[in-house]
């Protein structure tokens, strides 16, 4: 079984995500685009994994969710499996990005049962994606293997929500979304801060230094996910 998304008919259930939460990333001549400024997603600073751009994402089982701002979710309507063991991505990307350290790389985001229920971050920071000033095609594989992974946690007030936790899981039942994300961040306050700078919210409890941040623009022409298997 394979997922194609080219983006002809809309975004298909593909969003961003802004100050103001999930943003449209808007779908003109088969593709959709993410620019720069990027929210700084602070959900899993120190002592979690660390700060992150969201550019493009998709919900795997709510469908109806991001319809506002993204349009019928077409790989929830296919009736496509959670289940992203081995899992091959492809995307036909382009794009110019200033990243200041940061990877583009795949974020896979699941509700996990045991030993907890627990919302489990993992990227895929093993297998980057090549932002290339010209449209390339780039293939990664969700392989249930903890060293090409890195688990983002919780901040220090989120371990209600966000938990640790192996690949293996977050992969078997993907229940979530998945999410292309800029990752890692260097954030630092434009202002001196009192105390530990992970405590407040970058960004929201105070100002970033917007010069360490990634700048630019990312294009995707179409994504694939192809289903071992199935």
């Amino acid at each position: 079984m394979e997922y194609v998304e080219t983006f002809d008919d809309g975004p298909g259930g593909w969003f961003g995500w802004d100050k103001s939460g999930l943003a449209a990333v808007g779908a003109q001549k088969g593709v959709i685009a993410s620019r720069s400024p990027w929210w700084v997603d602070y959900n899993h600073a120190p002592p979690g994994g660390g700060y992150l751009h969201i550019l493009f994402a998709l919900y795997t089982k709510d469908g109806d969710r991001a319809r506002n701002v993204a349009g019928e979710n077409r790989f929830v309507t296919g009736g496509f499996p959670t289940d992203f063991t081995n899992a091959k991505v492809t995307v036909k990307i382009k794009g110019e990005v200033d990243r200041k350290g940061a990877e583009l790389v795949l974020l896979a985001q699941s509700d996990v049962t045991e030993p907890r229920v627990t919302r489990v971050n993992s990227v895929l920071t093993g297998q980057p994606i090549l932002i290339t000033p010209v449209w390339s095609e780039q293939t990664i594989t969700c392989a249930p293997d903890n060293g090409q992974w890195t688990c983002l946690g919780s901040r220090h007030d989120r371990n209600a929500t966000y938990g640790w936790g192996p690949i293996a899981p977050v992969l078997r039942d993907l229940n979530c979304d998945i999410i292309f994300v800029l990752f890692p961040l260097d954030v630092v306050p434009a202002q001196p801060v009192a105390g530990d700078v992970h405590i407040p919210r970058a960004g929201q409890d105070y100002a970033v230094d917007e010069s360490r941040l990634p700048s630019g623009y990312v294009m995707l022409d179409e994504v694939r996910i192809e289903f071992p298997g199935r």
